[in-house]
């Protein structure tokens, strides 16, 4: 007897792992990877200098910034934004080819970069790291002894407005201290209860188109070169990557 019932196969995912300051969410994606999960982690470049106990290739591409600017112009970052004076932003190439080969995709963003990604990929699946407390998430940040007193001001200023924006997420993870296997555990099964779905997740991944070259573009982004002010926002499209 023939059936017409027949299963779809699901489809990869689009994960961006995000939330304040100081909830971890640094530490959530490199436990993921420390533990073999078979997802592609999404390596950001940035134009802030390397910390002393980063990696080249695995936790950042660390750029200049007249190479960050190349690659806004030659249309290669899927977002990117300022964060705390430094550029940081999503290789689209990385993003796409991982996808291709049928592997869930996982990133890590801040809560701007996050809603970024939602606009231009709306089927993207957006889990929210935090602490308990905004008391807990301010410790956090100052235990960790690595900036100015100005610097940390606005790190704690900004993950208190970041807070606000948890309804913009499908999930939200709450990550306490000496339960970061929890954690993890949580965000894992987030990811098999998506891929269990009766409608999956279709993603399509969009791309920002780069802006015209005008003169007064060109002058802006020869500024921003030397550091004097952020480069000229570019238009958004819904054009296929």
């Amino acid at each position: 007897m023939s059936s017409e019932f027949e299963l779809r196969k699901p489809s990869p995912l689009l994960i961006v792992i995000s939330g304040p300051s100081g909830a971890g969410k640094d530490t959530v994606m490199q436990r993921m990877q420390e533990r073999g999960f078979p997802f592609h982690f999404v390596v950001t470049a940035t134009t802030r200098p390397k910390r002393e106990a980063e990696v080249e290739g695995k936790d950042y591409w660390f750029v200049s910034k007249e190479e960050f600017a190349r690659m806004i112009e030659a249309n290669e970052l899927i977002e990117y934004a300022m964060v705390y004076g430094d550029y940081k932003g999503i290789p689209r190439a990385q993003v796409r080819e991982a996808l291709a080969s049928g592997k869930d995709v996982v990133m890590r963003l801040d809560v701007q970069g996050a809603e970024t990604v939602r606009k231009l990929t709306p089927e993207a699946l957006l889990i929210f790291v935090t602490t308990e407390t905004e008391d807990e998430l301010e410790r956090r940040l100052r235990n960790r002894n690595s900036e100015n007193s100005d610097t940390l001001a606005l790190r704690i200023a900004t993950a208190r407005k970041e807070l606000q924006r948890i309804q913009a997420f499908d999930y939200v993870v709450i990550n306490r201290d000496f339960q970061l296997d929890d954690t993890v555990d949580k965000v894992r099964a987030i990811i098999a209860a998506e891929h269990l779905r009766v409608e999956h997740r279709r993603v399509a991944l969009l791309a920002r188109r780069r802006a015209p070259r005008l003169k007064t573009h060109r002058r802006s982004r020869r500024a921003w070169r030397s550091g004097c002010q952020p480069p000229p926002p570019l238009r958004r499209t819904r054009c296929s990557a």
